[in-house]
């Protein structure tokens, strides 16, 4: 099968119309529809269905998308073994581990800390992607993504993963917000006040109704439609309260721009995740160097130790 059909399919799939795959490829929208033609000959099925100014899969087109994007990566696997190019590893974070703790990961990887030592056979070349869970979440499981670094949600993940670290979560706010003032901060008094979330799926959300949602009963959400970013800036200003991974805010804590509230009651750590996909060729060794190298920068070491001696006793 011609693996230009498959692009052509993919590509449509990803811009949800013919003309906007055709534009994004750079063919003429008759070739790129031949192409089609082509592949639903070849598969003796129909895969799209026009509608309106756009196309969606059929039922065979949602079943064939997972494998048309792994044979596309598995071309590009063997061009690349071909030339003598480096393998390639795709990586996917959450905004929240990539503000401090995952540059920090590369780098010591890129420096040889996972027993790489940079020559032409030794490693991959490592990409990253930054963005929310859902869409993490939609990448790694349509084949964009190698492996993905995400806080533990309590839903178990489905094929390779390990725990390679641990962060506290912590509830923070402005110098300037009312709650600053006191020593302890009890739930009753933070119902008082909006917390703030960045967007549907993002972590602040996740540690809300995992970790707070029994200490913030009746807690008014405010869904801010933005970046990690310009939740940390809202919070600083003043106009809420969030509850974040300590990762997420190390610079801001440091620099005082915000502080953490002191709770009346303990709020757990929460587990960083790795999931990656099986049989990845020669850069599985990449993999395994990044994932040693994670668990070395493990941000609260103790608590991995501690939960090692649990599981051994």
């Amino acid at each position: 099968m011609d693996s230009r059909y498959l692009r052509a399919f993919v590509a449509v799939a990803d811009q949800g119309g013919i003309s906007a795959a055709a534009q994004a490829l750079g063919y003429a929208q008759s070739s790129l529809s031949a192409q089609l033609k082509r592949l639903e000959a070849d598969l003796g099925v129909s895969v799209l269905v026009r509608a309106g100014t756009g196309a969606v899969l059929t039922e065979a087109g949602a079943r064939l998308l997972p494998h048309a994007r792994e044979a596309l990566e598995l071309e590009e696997r063997m061009r690349r073994a071909a030339r003598g190019d480096r393998p390639r590893l795709r990586i996917g974070a959450q905004e929240s581990l990539a503000h401090v703790w995952m540059p920090d990961v590369l780098a010591a990887l890129e420096y040889g800390a996972g027993g790489t030592d940079g020559g032409a056979d030794s490693g991959a070349d490592v990409e990253l992607t930054v963005a929310n869970r859902r869409t993490l979440e939609q990448a790694f499981g349509s084949g964009e993504l190698d492996l993905v670094f995400q806080y533990d949600n309590g839903i178990r993940a489905l094929g390779p993963h390990a725990v390679v670290g641990h962060d506290r979560t912590v509830l923070v706010a402005a110098p300037s917000h009312p709650l600053a003032r006191k020593e302890v901060v009890t739930p009753e008094e933070m119902l008082q006040y909006d917390f703030l979330v960045a967007e549907p799926g993002c972590t602040s959300e996740m540690l809300v109704d995992r970790f707070g949602r029994d200490l913030l009963a009746g807690a008014q959400l405010a869904m801010i439609q933005g970046s990690l970013s310009a939740l940390l800036r809202l919070t600083g200003h003043g106009h809420g309260v969030s509850l974040l991974p300590e990762l997420a805010v190390t610079r801001e804590l440091q620099e005082g721009e915000l502080i953490e509230l002191r709770l009346a009651e303990r709020i757990r750590p929460v587990s960083v995740v790795a999931q990656w996909r099986p049989r990845l060729g020669p850069a599985e060794r990449t993999l395994h160097a990044l994932l040693d190298v994670a668990r070395r920068a493990d941000p609260l070491p103790e608590v991995t130790r501690a939960a090692r001696t649990a599981r051994a006793s």
